[in-house]
């Protein structure tokens, strides 16, 4: 979709928020990215901005009358002004700033009246050559407006209202009853078009919650709602691996003790719902900026912007501690396990994510094979309490 790249302000003013209302229960990210399908069709824009002012230069110069010259100067004057918008908008979005957008939707409304009050007055002046101009370019704008505007469905009938409507208001004052079919064709007209844009608004709507909803799935693990292997990636990706001069990073790699034996004692149903649980303290142990995932199994990860080891030691001892507390399934069993970290840092134990992984599984493997429940740190080669750590490991307690 055109504009999604960018992001752009969405409206404040109740008018304009009822104008591009997308209905209940729409997501803000999606409401965002309407509000951006609004910005962009540029040449439809250009397209709808040329024809407008030159219908209404070419009418005024066949008549030169004053209401004809100032819906001239008024189609001038508006199409400038909403390319100077337009571009404002895109210019701040590009900078990640607030937009004009109250602005941008207000104008596009004054613009349809204006090619309204145009083909009223075109209507009403006698000379057959400029009403069917002045007629043949309202419809053709309407193309364009349902086109250009197919996020905000309220604002096309408006618009379309605005653009038609006078051709209702002129047919009385025109020397030909014929035109007076015009209120049964506008009225219809306006209802099949303002319902086809609705249609399509929802079907857009739905188009972009599936395509969210693929792409959380598609980065995140289905029982516990963590990030998965591919969110994981993605994450260090964004993290480290984009700009990995200057930055660190900690790779926690977590896995349980003692769960084979749930699985064994009371079923996977029991497991995967202790894993949920399991998911949920991680979830609460871990900073809203850190990344949580399940890689597979009873394997957890978590990506940390915390590099001191201060910071990691007080981490891994928390996890340890609060994982390995009881939990109650909702069956009625209370069931204990424990847990083993193991922890490497970007960029000293590698710069991409296979290699803190590998460094991470090695410290996890050395708490493990150190009596379990413990926090081993990837690093130098200081001494154990009780014996050495072995190369490039240090225990955290």
């Amino acid at each position: 979709m055109s504009g999604a790249a960018l992001r752009f302000s969405l409206p404040r003013w109740r008018v304009t928020r009822w104008l591009v209302d997308a209905g209940p229960d729409v997501p803000s990210e999606i409401r965002t990215a309407l509000i951006g399908s609004l910005f962009g069709t540029l040449p439809i824009f250009a397209g709808g901005v040329l024809n407008s002012v030159a219908v209404s230069f070419l009418i005024a110069w066949r008549i030169p009358t004053l209401p004809f010259q100032l819906w001239c100067a008024f189609e001038v004057l508006c199409c400038v002004v909403r390319l100077l918008v337009l571009s404002s908008a895109r210019s701040r979005a590009e900078r990640g700033l607030s937009t004009p957008t109250d602005i941008y939707l207000l104008l596009g409304v004054a613009w349809a009246s204006g090619i309204g009050a145009g083909t009223f007055l075109s209507l009403t002046s006698g000379d057959w050559v400029v009403g069917a101009l002045a007629c043949l370019s309202a419809a053709a704008m309407v193309g364009g407006i349902c086109f250009r505007n197919f996020g905000a469905p309220r604002m096309v009938g408006v618009m379309i209202a605005l653009t038609l409507g006078p051709c209702c208001l002129a047919a009385p004052f025109v020397d030909q009853p014929i035109m007076l079919v015009t209120f049964m064709q506008i009225p219809f007209y306006l209802f099949s078009m303002t319902v086809a844009a609705y249609k399509l608004n929802a079907m857009l709507i739905s188009t972009m919650r599936a395509e969210r909803e693929n792409a959380f799935h598609a980065r995140h693990d289905m029982l516990t709602g963590l990030s998965n292997r591919a969110g994981l990636s993605r994450a260090f990706s964004t993290r480290f691996a984009a700009a990995p001069e200057g930055r660190r990073l900690a790779l926690i790699y977590l896995d349980l003790d003692g769960f084979k034996i749930v699985n064994d004692s009371y079923g996977h149903m029991a497991g995967d719902a202790l894993l949920q649980l399991v998911a949920e303290r991680l979830r609460a142990l871990v900073r809203n900026a850190d990344t949580a995932a399940r890689i597979g199994g009873d394997e957890f990860v978590v990506l940390s912007e915390q590099t001191e080891r201060a910071q990691l030691q007080k981490l891994g001892d928390r996890l340890v501690r609060e994982i390995s507390k009881p939990y109650e399934l909702d069956s009625g069993h209370h069931i204990a396990i424990g847990a083993s970290v193991g922890i490497a840092l970007a960029p000293d134990h590698g710069t991409d994510l296979a290699a803190l992984m590998n460094a991470a599984d090695a410290a996890l493997y050395e708490a493990k094979s150190r009596g379990k429940a413990l926090c081993v740190i990837a690093g130098q080669n200081p001494l154990l309490e009780g014996g050495s750590a072995g190369p490039g490991l240090q225990r955290l307690h």
